[in-house]
């Protein structure tokens, strides 16, 4: 028999042994002078050392998923919540919702960045505290989900298709403003991220898109509410988060993150000086 590892206690040698049981490659647990050294035949240690090679590695992967997971980032909704306030007090004027507001005929006329700019608006109060305590319930699972710069350029580019979409569908001098857009586009992004990583059973498969619907229906059911723009909101996330969701595994690294973020920021001052500029 041939040593392969020195575990310091018995208990990790022993681990490792039952990884080497699992494969089928015999194996022994002895006593060394440095803790417990686990033993192979051989003919076998290739095979041996790249087994627990491949188990130390799902191990990694296990302990820096439960790092991610641990720390919920509750502070990223209301973060956001309390800026789109702040964005409400400066631009409460006609002089910035004329340029600003979606109006379907403008975007189809190519005036894109009303897409982008009608979701930092807001009608009154009580629209502008609404949409911000949704986002602070709805942001935080998609940071501790996709990361922070991640999540706010999934919301604009969500946003924007769910304005465009919505555009398609209403009268040319059809006006909208508010963030609910992508509000609703965090509920898509959220049910989509379920529907393709969480692997429910074939009858919950089927609860989640539902749960999403309702949700969508019981949330932008107001008076003033935009159903198209809600609606194609949720579509949007919906579309963007299933391969966002299957292509991501985990955050991407800080420095991803924030040129994510200045990139989502930097979409949105771009949009506003067009619209300003006229």
């Amino acid at each position: 028999m041939h040593p392969l590892r020195v575990a310091p206690t018995r208990a990790h040698a022993e681990e490792w042994a039952l990884v080497l049981t699992a494969a089928a490659i015999p194996n022994a647990v002895e006593p060394d002078d440095d803790g417990w050294a686990v033993l192979a035949p051989a003919d076998d240690v290739p095979r041996a050392l790249a087994m627990l090679a491949a188990y130390d590695d799902e191990r990694r992967d296990a302990v820096a998923t439960r790092a991610d997971d641990r720390p919920y980032p509750w502070m990223s909704g209301v973060a956001l919540g309390l800026l789109l306030v702040w964005i409400h007090t400066l631009t409460d004027t006609p002089a910035w919702r004329e340029p600003g507001a979606a109006i379907a005929g403008r975007i189809l006329d190519g005036e894109w960045w009303r897409t982008v700019t009608a979701l930092t608006l807001h009608a009154d109060v009580v629209h502008v505290v609404g949409n911000a305590c949704a986002l602070a319930v709805l942001v935080p699972p998609l940071v501790q989900r996709f990361g922070a710069g991640a999540a706010l350029i999934a919301l604009v580019a969500s946003g924007v298709l769910g304005n465009t979409l919505a555009a398609l569908t209403h009268d040319a001098r059809h006006s909208s403003v508010g963030a609910s857009t992508a509000a609703f586009a965090a509920v898509g992004i959220l049910v989509a991220d379920r529907l393709v990583t969480r692997e429910p059973t074939r009858r919950k498969r089927w609860l989640v898109p539902i749960a999403g619907v309702l949700l969508v229906a019981m949330l932008g059911m107001g008076p003033r509410a935009d159903l198209a723009a809600h609606a194609f909101g949720f579509v949007a996330g919906g579309v963007l988060g299933a391969p966002a969701a299957l292509l991501t595994t985990r955050p991407f690294p800080p420095t991803t993150q924030w040129l994510l973020g200045v990139l989502a920021a930097l979409i949105v001052a771009a949009s506003w000086h067009l619209a300003l500029k006229g």
